[in-house]
């Protein structure tokens, strides 16, 4: 098991990443909201931790994955499983806020929180290639259950591999992550895989952030 907690910095989020996941597909949001933003980012980084952990297994868990995933994970000679998250302190970052009900800080941060868990997520895939480039191996995109076909309920079966080490993250009988903005999956590991930019014919999930991005103008 290979566990690291983050700082902000480390996640190289900027601005525009932001404002992206916010809506602002290509342009900045008006002064006041790009005030605000700043003014949350410089809160949060004093104290974020955000923390990811993984484990390489040797045989394909038995998930119902679909054919779109297991497509992409086909020659893979291991797997690495994972779970990032932007912290229980980040989440009730989120409740106090909206306690407080200032709707535009509670949209901000909510943005914020989802760009934070994707960048620990991408933090991990370059800690996870740094530990494979001594077999010459490479890695294949990530999956999470709730994407590409990969049922959501399928959490139930990922988590209990973790035997515990889930860096705090736990599931609601729904299958919900706690905290919310957490992310969790599978990836291709080998020296026979690759890893494909992200594109809309991969997958047909039409609420896919991913595919948001990729929005018209």
């Amino acid at each position: 098991m290979t566990e690291k907690t983050l700082t902000y910095d480390q996640l190289a989020i900027t601005l525009a990443d932001v404002y992206e996941q916010m809506g602002y597909h290509g342009v900045s949001p008006d002064e006041a909201t790009q005030r605000e933003t700043n003014l949350i980012i410089e809160e949060v980084r004093r104290w974020l931790r955000p923390q990811f952990c993984y484990q390489v297994v040797k045989q394909q868990p038995a998930f119902d994955m679909g054919k779109i995933i297991l497509r992409q994970l086909r020659g893979s000679a291991a797997y690495a499983l994972f779970v990032c998250t932007s912290g229980t302190e980040y989440e009730a970052y989120q409740q106090r806020l909206k306690e407080q009900g200032d709707m535009v800080r509670v949209y901000i941060a909510d943005a914020l929180g989802s760009v934070i868990a994707e960048h620990c997520a991408d933090q991990m895939e370059v800690t996870l290639q740094e530990n494979i480039d001594k077999l010459g191996w490479r890695h294949t995109n990530r999956f999470s259950p709730g994407y590409c076909g990969w049922h959501v309920s399928q959490q139930q079966l990922l988590f209990p591999l973790f035997e515990g080490h889930t860096c705090g993250v736990r599931l609601t009988d729904s299958s919900l992550m706690v905290p919310i903005k957490s992310v969790s999956g599978i990836i291709g590991l080998g020296p026979q895989v690759k890893y494909m930019d992200y594109t809309c014919g991969l997958c047909d999930f039409q609420q896919c952030y991913k595919r948001k991005l990729k929005l018209p103008q």
